[in-house]
Formats: structure tokens, C-alpha cells, sequence
């Protein structure tokens, strides 16, 4: 397949990320004898930065690592939890249970502190060191670019409703020019004060006792007061108390098995499983004899999407409040039955119904089970614009992968420091029979879910997308590329995609769609006609689109001494290697 870049090769280090500065930041990171979380939270705090309108430095942070040195595979949660203030009650009565943008939606932002987790348990650098690039893209500013000027453009109206937000994003009221040099000096500030925090608890030379200087000033110092009295003035619920106690979960994988690949993952707190399932539905079937995007591939893909999105729907959820039957999920066996369900010339006319609940080991039916979704559609296009990935792989053997997220346009900027406080609480719902109802302390059902597949312990593959929705079906279909097909990770990524939307949307209104399957149009327009005839309905999206996710991919052959990476055209991600 020829490519419409050439694909990195290296025998060192690579990087991959959403935007070429932040790639070329952690690039850097490296030459100069940082690893890879060094890197990969330089790079991710940069994006805060460079991608202001699709991820906020005071958002969210999944990670997924391996660490050379300790042999195995963590995940850093990265999402805050509801203030205990948080009201489900509140919804319903001041917004008929929608949840609005707004200030109201706010949960505890967790960024800071997963970067700063990871940066002290496996990095070797300081938080001056890798918020250094991020502070000087934000106080000397960068040209304004077509992503970040067509998101303020398209969501004009929302920008121009909080006061805070204009100041930042808009040049006397409307969007910057392309190539204007846009800065963010609240930001810089932000950050600049807590590296200065740090400096001051290095005089003993301890690492350590810096970096906890540094969250401090994020979670209970000056910054933190910043937020609790925005809230307080505002009528939001989150308080110093809220976020004197977040700290991140860090805990094992979430794995299963795909051909020689074992597939790793964050937790059910985040939609990550749902690859998992995705891949182990499909493995069984003959991909090669299928083809490539042939209409029997692309349905017996969609079909296990919708399998999955029905488990998603009634299973997924905050482990500490549901009990979530994930090993049970992610089966071999319980796979089997689910890939049986799935006709070879008849689309599910919607969402399916989830797995049997016995079957799963569960005391009790779901209640969400009890009631089919209703088929909504606002006119969205099903997806949000606010997120991105990056991922870093280093001579030592050490992989990082993350999906930072929190867009700027639906959530009010703080005055004074220049960013969104998360506003994840859109992936919560306020139905009380629905598994991600939310509640003070409970985490919403993230989208953003980074992950890495691993061959015989020598060969590893870190991959990613922004999409909502769409990232594991963008992360499925790359990965079939790679592992199935034998493409590279560049022709990987820029293979022509499609979603479906047969089932509820994770962000606020929940869209549903049922039966309908969007597909970039360089795929054969013969295949669109052969799955409408099963029962699909298909939308055309142009060749390229963003709604098709942004994969960033690196494939590192240890045993060959060879690593590849590959970046999505589709929006500005780039790699570098060595």
C-alpha cells in the first residue's frame, strides 16, 4: 500500500502524538536521555497545551505503560471522580436528566496527577523538566493551525458564552487567524507555578519530595483555591476538599488474546475492555479469506461492535460501585457464544441485547437490561471533537501510551488559569436504572482508552485514537491491519475506516442510531451496496475525515532491533524515530 507518508523507521526510541510540536517535545526528551514516561508526559502536558480545544492540562489522563524494569504492564486511571456534592436529583429537576455544558458537569480534574504518578514511579525527570516545552508553547505561543481554528469556529457560540474562554480563544470576539500566534499565558502561569513549587522542595536534591510539591500546588495550593472559589462563586459543587483527596488509581491491565498478540487494556471504568471483546469476537472468523473491507468484513466487524457496545451499555462501569463482571467478559468461552449470535447476511436491526447475566456470574439481572434504548438523534454527527492520543517507545524497552482529553468549548475556562477543569461528567447518566448513573465519588464511563499489544514479550505495539465512540472501532480495524493484514503501522493508520452508531452514544444527549454504519468513501462503493442489501444503513463520509478517529501506532520489534511509527493524516499527528 502506498502511503501518504513515508512511515518512521528507528532502532532507539520513537514517538507518536496528536500534533508534531508535542512529538517533536518528547522527541527531544529522549535525545536528551529521558525514557519513555519522561517523554510520553512531556508530550502530554504539551498537548494540553497545543490541542487547548480537544484536551485540557487540568482534564483527564488514562495511561497504559510497560515498564522494562519491573517486567510488566500498569494503567494510571487518569479520570476524576463526581464532587461529593454531585446530585442526580439536580439534573432531573433544573434540565428534565440531560446533564448540560457548563460548570455543573464538572468532576475532579485527574491529569496533573496521573502525569505526576507516572513521572515519579517510572520517569526519571522532573515536572520542570517535562512541562518545559508546554510553558513555553503556552507563554510564546504558537501559529494557529486549521484543527485548533476550525473547532473555536464551529463551536463559536459556545466560546463566545463564557467570558473566560473568549479572553483565551478569541481575538476580539472571533477566531484567531490561521498562522496568528496564539498564546495562553494564564496556562503558562499555571503550569510555571507548579515547577517553581518543585524547585523550592529540590534544595534537599530529593526528587521525589519535588514532584509531590508540584501536585500539591496543583490539588491544595494556589491553584486549587482557584477552582474552589470559581465553583463556590458559580454554584459548582467541587470544593478543596474534593481535591485535597483525588489521587489516581493505578492497577493491573485488562487482557485477552488475539492470534500471537496478547491485548492489554485499562479497566471498565473506561471503554477500553470493549477491544478486547471486539477482537475476541472476531478472532475466530476467517479475516484473510474475508478481505480486507470486503462487505463480509466490515459486517462481521460491525456486528461485534454492536455485541460489545450491548455489553458496554449494561455491564461497563466504576468498579467501586457496580460489579462489573470483566473476566467473565473478556472469556474465551463467553466470546464464543457472542461471535455465534452474528449472522453472515443479516445485520442486528439495532443494539442487541447484552450477555445473559447468568452466564456472567451476576446474582441479579442489570435493570438498564429491562429496557431496550430509544432510537434519539439531535443532528450530531455522533462523535466529539475533543480528544487525543500519543505514544513513546524507548532504547530500554520502556512503552507509554495515553489518551488525554477535555475539550475547551463545552465547559467554562477558569479565570486566572487559562484551562477547563474536566468536564467528563457528559459521559454520566442520571437514569437511575443505568449502570453510569452518576453519584458523588463515582467516575463516568470514560471513552478515552489507550492501549498496547504485546508479542512473545519482544514485540510491542502501542496504539491509540481521539473519537469518542469511534476509538476502539478506529483502534480494532488498525490494529486487523497490522496483525492480520500485514500492513505497517503507517499504512495501518491510513487505511479507509468506518463506525457504526447502532447503540447510545457515551456523551451527553446519548444519540442513537440504530443500524447506521458511516464509511470514508475510498472504500468500494460496491461493499456500501452489499451491506445495505444486510440490513445496514449506510452514510458516506468523504475519503478522510477526523469523525474516523486519528490513530498514532508504534511497532517495536526489540528482537530485530527495529521500531516502526506511524501518524494519522486525518488530523495532525506525527512521528518521529531514531
Amino acid at each position: 500500500m502506498t502511503t501518504m507518508r513515508p512511515e518512521i523507521h528507528g532502532t532507539r526510541h520513537a514517538v507518536s502524538t496528536g500534533h508534531s510540536y508535542a512529538t517533536q517535545a518528547a522527541f527531544q526528551m529522549l535525545e536528551d536521555g529521558g525514557n519513555a514516561i519522561d517523554a510520553g508526559v512531556c508530550a502530554g502536558i504539551a498537548l494540553g497545551i497545543l490541542q487547548s480545544d480537544l484536551v485540557s492540562i487540568g482534564g483527564v489522563a488514562p495511561i497504559i505503560l510497560y515498564s522494562a524494569e519491573e517486567q510488566q504492564i500498569i494503567t494510571v486511571a487518569g479520570l476524576g471522580w463526581w464532587p461529593k456534592q454531585a446530585d442526580p436529583e439536580y439534573f432531573i429537576r433544573e434540565h428534565g436528566g440531560a446533564i448540560p455544558a457548563g460548570i455543573m458537569r464538572t468532576v475532579i480534574p485527574a491529569a496533573p496527577d496521573a502525569w505526576i504518578t507516572t513521572l515519579e514511579r517510572w520517569g526519571t525527570r522532573s515536572f520542570g523538566d517535562v512541562a518545559a516545552a508546554a510553558i513555553r508553547f503556552a507563554r510564546d505561543g504558537f501559529p494557529m493551525n486549521h484543527l485548533l481554528r476550525g473547532t473555536v469556529t464551529d463551536h463559536l457560540d459556545e466560546y463566545r458564552e463564557f467570558p473566560a474562554n473568549a479572553e483565551v480563544f478569541l481575538n476580539n470576539g472571533d477566531p484567531y487567524e490561521l498562522d496568528a500566534i496564539f498564546r495562553q499565558t494564564d496556562a503558562a502561569n499555571a503550569l510555571q507555578y507548579m515547577a517553581d513549587e518543585e524547585r523550592a522542595a529540590l534544595v534537599s536534591g530529593d526528587r521525589t519530595a519535588g514532584l509531590r510539591a508540584a501536585r500539591r500546588a496543583f490539588y491544595e495550593g494556589d491553584i486549587a483555591n482557584t477552582i474552589a472559589n470559581y465553583h463556590a462563586k458559580q454554584g459548582g459543587w467541587v470544593t478543596r476538599e474534593d481535591l485535597a483527596g483525588y489521587s489516581s488509581e493505578v492497577a493491573p491491565a485488562c487482557t485477552s488474546k488475539f492470534g500471537d498478540f496478547d491485548i492489554y487494556t485499562c479497566g471498565p471504568w473506561c471503554q477500553g475492555p470493549a477491544l478486547n471483546q471486539v477482537l475476541n469476537i472476531v478472532k475466530d472468523f476467517d479475516l484473510n479469506k474475508f478481505g480486507h473491507n470486503s462487505p463480509e468484513y466490515v459486517h462481521h466487524l460491525t456486528e461485534a461492535i454492536k455485541l460489545t457496545m450491548a455489553d458496554r451499555e449494561t455491564y461497563y462501569s466504576d468498579p467501586k460501585f457496580v460489579d462489573v463482571p470483566i473476566e467473565r467478559l473478556l472469556d474465551t468461552g463467553y466470546a464464543e457464544t457472542r461471535s455465534a449470535l452474528i449472522s453472515p447476511d443479516t445485520a442486528f436491526p439495532g443494539m442487541p441485547e447484552a450477555g445473559d447475566w447468568r452466564q456472567l456470574g451476576l446474582p441479579h439481572e442489570p435493570p438498564v437490561n429491562k429496557r431496550a434504548p430509544e432510537p434519539k438523534d439531535t443532528g450530531t454527527d455522533g462523535a466529539a471533537l475533543d480528544t487525543t492520543y500519543l505514544c513513546v517507545v524507548d532504547k530500554h524497552g520502556n512503552v507509554f501510551s495515553a489518551t488525554p482529553s477535555d475539550g475547551s468549548y463545552n465547559g467554562g475556562v477558569v479565570p486566572g488559569l487559562g484551562f477547563v477543569v474536566s468536564g467528563r461528567g457528559t459521559q454520566s447518566w442520571t437514569d437511575p436504572a443505568h449502570p453510569c448513573v452518576l453519584a458523588p465519588g463515582k467516575r463516568p464511563r470514560l471513552t478515552p482508552s489507550p492501549a498496547i499489544a504485546v508479542k512473545d514479550g519482544k514485540r510491542f505495539v502501542p496504539f491509540g485514537t481521539p473519537g469518542g465512540d469511534v476509538q476502539i472501532q478506529a483502534m480494532a480495524q488498525t490494529f486487523i491491519n497490522l496483525a492480520v493484514y500485514g500492513m505497517g503501522p503507517q499504512a495501518a493508520v491510513e487505511s479507509p475506516r468506518f463506525s457504526s452508531y447502532s447503540f447510545p452514544n457515551s456523551f451527553e444527549p446519548h444519540d442513537y442510531h440504530p443500524s447506521l454504519l458511516k464509511m470514508e468513501s475510498r472504500i468500494e462503493h460496491e461493499t456500501g451496496a452489499a451491506l445495505e442489501k444486510m440490513g445496514h444503513r449506510i452514510e458516506w463520509w468523504p475519503e478522510r475525515i477526523w469523525l474516523a478517529g486519528s490513530v498514532c501506532m508504534i511497532d517495536a520489534d526489540f528482537d530485530r532491533g527495529l521500531i516502526r511509527a506511524g501518524a494519522d493524516p486525518r488530523r495532525m499527528a506525527y512521528a518521529l524515530g531514531w
